[in-house]
């Protein structure tokens, strides 16, 4: 659904069109809902189709600069708090804080250990969660990549001007709603 529905408002933004036109907007797929289900509230489609399509639209530019480099989107994900944290952390801490499962989070440090990007070391006070560092190689890689993403994300945002204080304050009340919830009905 994410990528449709990204493919489908990039498609209508660059004036290409389908010969059998798909509906392109969230108020358009809305209306389709409502006329075979008018049961449903489809009203968080809205707003969750804008979510999916700022991803995709953030995807795509950052997406390019992965392309023959040393790490991948998740591990530079991975390295960025390692590079900064003062301490040794644990892989549960950094599932939490990126909120990303925790099997996924393994699978990544386990690709960065390989490669000699992270260390892990048994942790004194719990033996079944290890200590995750940055190795010097890992900073490295690190330093040199990032500043060209933030690059990417710095030119695909400046047009916000004005509006960056107002768009991260809605954005931060949407995060607080959506953790606040909890998956609870």
């Amino acid at each position: 659904m994410i990528h449709w529905l990204t493919n489908m408002l990039v498609t209508k933004q660059s004036g290409s069109e389908n010969t059998s036109r798909m509906p392109s907007t969230p108020a358009e797929i809305r209306a389709q809902w409502a006329e075979h289900h008018p049961e449903l509230d489809t009203s968080p489609m809205e707003l969750v189709g804008l979510l999916k399509h700022v991803t995709g639209l953030l995807t795509h530019a950052v997406e390019p600069l992965y392309a023959g480099a040393p790490l991948t989107a998740p591990e530079v994900d991975m390295l960025i708090p390692l590079r900064h944290a003062k301490d040794p952390m644990i892989a549960r801490g950094l599932a939490e804080g990126l909120g990303l499962s925790r099997a996924g989070v393994s699978k990544t440090l386990a690709k960065l250990e390989k490669r000699g990007f992270i260390a892990r070391t048994p942790n004194p006070a719990d033996r079944r969660a290890a200590l995750v560092t940055i190795t010097p190689a890992g900073a490295k890689a690190v330093d040199a990549f990032f500043p060209r993403q933030l690059a990417a994300e710095v030119a695909l945002l400046k047009g916000l001007g004005e509006d960056r204080e107002w768009v991260l304050k809605a954005l931060g009340r949407l995060v607080e709603v959506m953790e606040g919830h909890g998956g609870r009905d």
